[in-house]
């Protein structure tokens, strides 16, 4: 039986490749730690740093066949790390933008006038969301109305988070091209509501 823990980093980077279990548990073994207190150091919560390292790790077996490291295992390991502590900065901020414009749409002015013109701006919203392609509005919706994120969004209709992420950008270009014409009329409310 081979002892991995005396392997390089290199050789278990081959027999990972090769979807070798053993090698896969020792780069593990190897880096958790030290991924996840690069991860914490970035996010300063336990749970998202968990949850990053895992996803790098789900990620690394998933792609083990096509993964190509061209600088050390250690490098690969941390920039990845990296890239999905940013993804998931900018998925929060993505996330907390949304609940101060959602917050903001509440304590609008209960007027008669600014209700009828937010209703009417949530209808017009709603219809265009309905003329997406099925799936792109699923996603869509999924991801704006029931605030998955969009692994889950990938599990839930068995597509790839790229292929989620596509749609997002896909439905939320169409949107902000369709609903250019109202733009009048919501800067008109905000204009009002600010008292510009």
């Amino acid at each position: 039986m081979r002892n991995f823990e005396k392997l390089s980093d290199q050789e278990l980077s081959v027999l990972l490749v090769k979807s070798d279990n053993g090698a896969f548990e020792e780069i593990f073994n190897r880096y958790w730690s030290s991924l996840y207190s690069a991860a914490f150091k970035r996010v300063k919560s336990h749970e998202k740093a968990e949850e990053i390292v895992q996803d790098l790790f789900t990620l690394l077996w998933s792609k083990r066949e096509s993964i190509q490291i061209h600088t050390s295992l250690a490098g690969y390991l941390f920039t990845a790390v990296r890239y999905l502590v940013l993804n998931d900065i900018q998925k929060e901020s993505v996330r907390e933008s949304y609940k101060v414009s959602l917050g903001q749409a509440q304590e609008f002015d209960n007027s008669t006038e600014d209700t009828v013109l937010l209703n009417e701006l949530k209808r017009n919203l709603q219809k265009e969301v309905n003329h997406l392609p099925p799936q792109c509005r699923s996603v869509y919706e999924l991801s704006r109305n029931h605030h998955k994120i969009n692994r889950e969004i990938a599990e839930l209709l068995g597509i790839s988070e790229k292929t989620v992420e596509g749609h997002l950008t896909k439905a939320i270009r169409q949107l902000k091209v369709r609903l250019a014409i109202y733009s009048a009329g919501i800067l008109i409310l905000v204009l009002s509501l600010t008292g510009v």
